[in-house]
């Protein structure tokens, strides 16, 4: 049980689950350090148990997976509390209230069954009745509510192992694990956390708004500039899988800081794909579930604003093959076709945002935004070329025989050299810190640049003024500097 692959943000979570099956509404977690005697805490104000259903709590295996459950239940093996913490620590001490009735309490101490059952007794698992001889007072919050629930882990084994008070970095490792803690119930619970009057409040080393978790939603659902795909319902007999995509929108359009937020605990190119949620508890988190065609798709660049929202009821784990830690899910094979279609819609316009840094998703007009480079074919090869058919080549294609040839040799210098290998490299590596067109540029710079287009288009293709300043508000380097067009001149 201590070896299902919990880790400590999904083993927590696992225990927030029970928070929230028993109606809590507020969970409060506390890390406290202490070298190899550190604890960890969390305490709801849920409906609390009585001693014979914390005992039943208490048994691994409590309720039989098949079992009819509540809709809005999100257990299903009756292992979560047991597993989970076992996978953490070696002693887990539960007291609960329910209201009107006393604090019960139970623990299990690996190291007490281990000598239990090394002395050859037939009774080893023994579940005690109290906290461990100087832990009583751990459970004191308890005491101060009407109802509720408290678990506590002692003997962190997994976490801090035999570190000293005095170990300064081990310390320090174990807050930055409450801190992962944090982001991880931000993104898992962020349907339960959102609004201004959320069904759940988690706290965290504290009891104030500064220590309660700040939802992460993973679809920027609030944002202008987000794409968002209409919503599917799949039917798997009786029951509905509701499906719906989202592009994100580009850099370009966000500030850094929202930028930084919507990453997520895993950066951008790791929380694409799908999210799957059961009962709104998040499962999956970014994850293109083995789709794709030929082969899986893998988590590209090119693809990192994609991400694809999954609700699915409690009552087709089976189908979804839903593991213990609820970490894990994978489609059943009637919906992988329809899954992977409406994939494939979201992931092209997400490549097209990305491609055109943004203008795509909040492009209206008719009138294409034009580009300096095209993308071409040759002997089955992505090659680009420079467009031979803009106003500014033309114009100097015109210019005379000599300069022609001259010019047609510099731009096909130009298209042959494209350093594509090392723009791919630099995207890998730094995938967001590549510039703007103009970026930092002095404004006489670009209206330099934008009166040499703009003669060229008044010269060459015969535009009246207004036509002319239309046509550089939709070419691409200048989309931003729309403010800029009031500076160039009328020439007759």
């Amino acid at each position: 049980m201590r070896a299902f692959g919990y880790t400590l943000e999904t083993a927590l979570a696992d225990l927030i689950d029970n928070s929230i099956s028993a109606g809590a509404k507020k969970v409060w977690l506390h890390f406290h350090w202490s070298g190899r005697n550190s604890r960890i805490t969390l305490t709801d104000d849920g409906n609390g148990m009585d001693e014979a259903e914390l005992v039943c709590a208490m048994r691994p295996g409590s309720r039989h997976p098949l079992e009819q459950r509540d809709p809005k239940d999100l257990g299903r093996f009756g292992l979560g509390l047991k597993s989970a913490s076992f996978s953490q620590c070696r002693r887990l001490t539960v007291g609960s209230r329910r209201s009107g009735d006393p604090i019960a309490v139970r623990r299990w101490d690996l190291d007490y069954l281990a000598e239990v059952s090394s002395s050859g007794s037939d009774s080893g698992w023994r579940l005690l009745r109290s906290a461990a001889p100087g832990s009583e007072a751990f459970l004191a919050p308890l005491e101060e509510r009407e109802n509720g629930t408290m678990v506590l882990w002692e003997q962190l084994d997994r976490i801090v192992g035999d570190s000293e008070v005095s170990d300064t970095s081990a310390q320090e490792r174990f807050y930055q694990i409450a801190n992962s803690v944090v982001t991880h119930l931000a993104m898992v619970f962020h349907r339960f956390l959102e609004g201004s009057r959320p069904r759940l409040s988690i706290y965290v080393n504290g009891a104030d708004e500064e220590h309660r978790i700040t939802p992460w939603d993973p679809f920027m659902s609030s944002h202008s500039a987000t794409l968002w795909q209409p919503q599917e319902t799949i039917t798997l007999g009786s029951q509905k899988v509701v499906v719906q995509g989202f592009v994100l929108p580009h850099k370009d359009k966000l500030q850094e800081e929202e930028h930084q937020f919507a990453a997520g605990p895993r950066g951008w190119n790791s929380q694409q794909g799908f999210y799957v949620y059961r009962n709104e508890r998040m499962l999956v988190a970014g994850s293109w579930l083995g789709l794709g065609k030929p082969r899986p798709w893998t988590k590209d660049e090119h693809y990192k604003l994609s991400r694809i929202s999954i609700d699915i009821p409690n009552s087709v784990d089976g189908e979804w093959q839903i593991d213990v830690k609820k970490s894990t899910a994978r489609p059943p094979a009637r919906v992988r076709k329809r899954l992977r279609q409406l994939a494939e819609l979201v992931r092209d316009k997400a490549r097209q945002v990305f491609a055109h840094r943004g203008v795509y998703s909040s492009r209206r007009q008719s009138t294409e935004v034009e580009h300096v480079w095209k993308p071409g074919v040759r002997d089955g090869r992505t090659i680009y070329r420079i467009d031979r058919g803009s106003a500014a080549v033309r114009q100097l294609m015109q210019a005379g025989q000599q300069v022609s040839k001259e010019l047609e040799s510099l731009l096909k210098l130009l298209e042959e050299t494209v350093p594509v290998q090392q723009i791919w490299l630099d995207v890998a590596e730094r995938p967001d810190t590549h510039a703007r067109p103009f970026e930092r540029a002095e404004d006489k710079i670009v209206i330099e640049v934008m009166t040499s287009v703009y003669r060229a288009l008044r010269s060459v293709e015969r535009l009246t003024h207004d036509q002319a300043c239309k046509r550089l508000g939709n070419m691409a380097p200048f989309r931003e500097h729309m403010h800029l067009l009031s500076s160039i001149v009328c020439e007759e």
